[in-house]
């Protein structure tokens, strides 16, 4: 039940990050659409009409941080993340082991630091009412709330996975990592042969 649980919130923060990515194009599309319009109105009249999205280089910044973030504990558990496989990989299980708890460990401590620093600048933004600087003014807690909420994420997925290594069981990143690996590499010696 709790796995099913876990399981569905790293799927669902991946899939609000890509939507934040799917924004993001939606409104660089608008935006040269609307440049577009403005440079054959150019042509056409002599003068440009000035359309534009306000603030959108902004926007896309914040969606951009939102997505990151968010994307961060899917990312995790599928194992895309960029590890020292060679490394680790080729040790005996035991050392393998102790260099797993020590990596997760860490990066469990980390991430609650993070998750600790965040939560305090977004608390700080919230109540000096900070705004961002563009034509738009957005309470900036805003935006960093989208960080604060995948740095939250990522600490739950990492603490998932420390408590996965000290129980004995291979991390759920490993496995899925190694599959990429091997896709990539029989795909790269298909293409040499």
């Amino acid at each position: 039940m709790v796995r099913k649980i876990l399981d569905r919130l790293y799927l669902v923060s991946g899939w609000v990050g890509a939507g934040f990515i799917a924004l993001i194009c939606l409104l660089v599309v608008m935006q040269v659409t609307l440049n577009l319009v403005d440079r054959l109105s150019t042509v056409l009249t002599g003068s440009a009409i000035g359309l534009t999205i306000p603030s959108y280089a902004d926007f896309t910044g914040f969606f951009l941080a939102s997505a990151s973030f968010l994307a961060l504990a899917y990312t995790l558990r599928e194992g895309g993340h960029i590890r020292v496989t060679l490394v680790i990989g080729n040790l005996p299980e035991g050392i393998r082991r102790l260099f797993e708890v020590w990596c997760v460990g860490l990066a469990t401590f980390i991430a609650g630091y993070f998750v600790w620093y965040t939560a305090r600048l977004v608390h700080e933004s919230y109540v000096y009412n900070d705004l961002s600087a563009g034509m738009i003014a957005v309470p900036i807690w805003i935006p960093q709330s989208g960080m604060l909420i995948g740095l939250i994420v990522l600490l739950i997925s990492l603490l998932d996975e420390f408590v996965r290594v000290v129980a004995g069981r291979p991390p759920s990143y490993f496995d899925k990592g190694e599959k990429l690996l091997k896709v990539e590499g029989d795909a790269q010696e298909e293409s040499d042969v």
